[in-house]
């Protein structure tokens, strides 16, 4: 949330996407006082009506969704898979609400809060996180081939 764009712009930036047939990933998440005060899938329910629920199914398809809680970016916090896996699934789910259950098995969601080479297969084992993306981590070659190698293992099987 560097920038701290939301709705409108982060529409108009999906939409230009398309336009320029690029694969857009588009981040949501909560920060900190809004997980502790248990409004998780409210502020995901806002943050997808926002913005991709607003594009025909189709591109929305093609669009990659990352669950990224802003409390977890770069401090070495990672939410728990069960807590990720809840919120892959309501993201899932409220996609489906709209844009029906194919569009929303179609779209790939990654998580992306502090993925390391210690979380990553606990992470990526759990039903519907769809995989990782990697920030921190991926400065750090042996950490990111660590996290790669694992993911292709876990394809492969």
């Amino acid at each position: 949330m560097q920038f701290k764009e939301e709705g409108e712009i982060l529409l108009r930036k999906l939409l230009a996407a398309f336009r320029g047939s690029l694969c857009p990933i588009l981040c949501v998440g909560e920060n900190l006082e809004e997980r502790e005060s248990g409004r998780t899938d409210s502020v995901l329910d806002v943050q997808l009506a926002e913005t991709l629920l607003q594009i025909p199914a189709q591109e929305a398809s093609r669009t990659v969704l990352a669950y990224e809680p802003v409390w977890a970016i770069g401090t070495g916090r990672t939410a728990t898979p069960d807590q990720v896996e809840q919120a892959h699934r309501h993201i899932r789910s409220r996609i489906a609400g709209t844009h029906g259950e194919a569009t929303a098995a179609a779209i790939r969601i990654l998580y992306g809060g502090s993925v390391h080479p210690g979380n990553a297969r606990a992470l990526l084992e759990r039903s519907g996180i769809d995989g990782a993306l990697v920030g921190g981590s991926s400065l750090r070659a042996d950490d990111f081939v660590a996290i790669a190698r694992l993911a292709a293992g876990l394809a492969e099987a």
